[in-house]
């Protein structure tokens, strides 16, 4: 891996990073997601019409992919309403790639081998820690299992996402088309369960929003770009350093608590991802 395409993943990763402490610390957690995925719609259905239009075949993909994307920002913003960033956000990173990692040998027949089985082991000690601390802090326990759902999204759209780019054969359109999907399927939903106050906001929050959304589609993008200049495995692994970015944004810009065990788990959950890619 080149220098210019490491140092390219390490900005994604604290684009990532970036845009859940926009959210996390937003007057309203759902309104400002609801914001993220309007612009992003927005953007992508710009970019979506410079592309070609998808075919039927990966409509399938799409639509599967913008019910997740919308479910993983639904699990998200509720996880963030109960406790801290540098809490939800390695869990609901952490654990996605170890149900992808199960899920592909199940399904897909992937053959999993001793560094796998290591790493998922080192990912599960380090979740079961971080989640383990939230008895010892004011944060509520629901945070976890809204944390997990989330993760269970992020491991469906990435298996999916992951098959239907292929079938696509242009990513760019893909994931311009999926985010135009989740903007159609997401808001309806907040409207649902939130009303239309979740649209009232001021122009600080549109403004924060707005570059939640461009932080989220530009970590997308440069991610996707990357797979296509080094091996997906160390791409994958390099993104997971947004777990540490974002404990560390928590602790230093936010002032959240920053005992061992959080540090300890945060590392163990990296270490793990970082397993089962070797």
């Amino acid at each position: 891996m080149s220098i210019g395409v490491l140092a390219a993943v390490l900005f994604a990763a604290l684009l990532h990073a970036t845009w859940n402490a926009i959210i996390k610390f937003g007057t309203s957690k759902m309104t400002s997601m609801l914001i993220l995925t309007l612009v992003q719609g927005a953007l992508g259905l710009v970019i979506a019409l410079t592309r070609a239009f998808p075919s039927a075949e990966v409509w399938m993909w799409l639509l599967a992919s913008g019910v997740f994307h919308s479910g993983y920002k639904l699990f998200l913003a509720y996880a963030y309403e109960q406790g801290d960033l540098s809490r939800v956000y390695p869990i609901a990173r952490g654990a996605a790639p170890m149900a992808v990692l199960l899920i592909s040998a199940l399904v897909l027949s992937d053959v999993i081998g001793g560094w796998e089985y290591a790493g998922v082991i080192t990912l599960g000690i380090g979740i079961l820690l971080m989640a383990q601390g939230v008895f010892g802090s004011n944060e509520r326990i629901r945070l976890v299992p809204l944390a997990l759902g989330s993760a269970a999204m992020t491991a469906g759209y990435s298996l999916v996402d992951g098959l239907g780019a292929r079938v696509a054969g242009d990513a760019t359109m893909y994931v311009a088309w999926l985010f135009v999907l989740d903007a159609v399927f997401f808001t309806p939903v907040c409207l649902a369960l939130r009303g239309r106050g979740v649209l009232v906001a001021d122009t600080r929050v549109w403004t924060m929003g707005s570059l939640a959304a461009f932080a989220s589609y530009g970590a997308y993008a440069i991610a996707v770009w990357a797979m296509t200049q080094a091996p997906i495995a160390l791409v994958a692994a390099l993104r997971e350093t947004s777990i540490l970015f974002a404990v560390l944004i928590g602790w230093l810009l936010f002032g959240e608590r920053m005992g061992a065990q959080k540090a300890l788990a945060a590392l163990l959950i990296v270490a793990g991802v970082g397993l089962t890619r070797l």
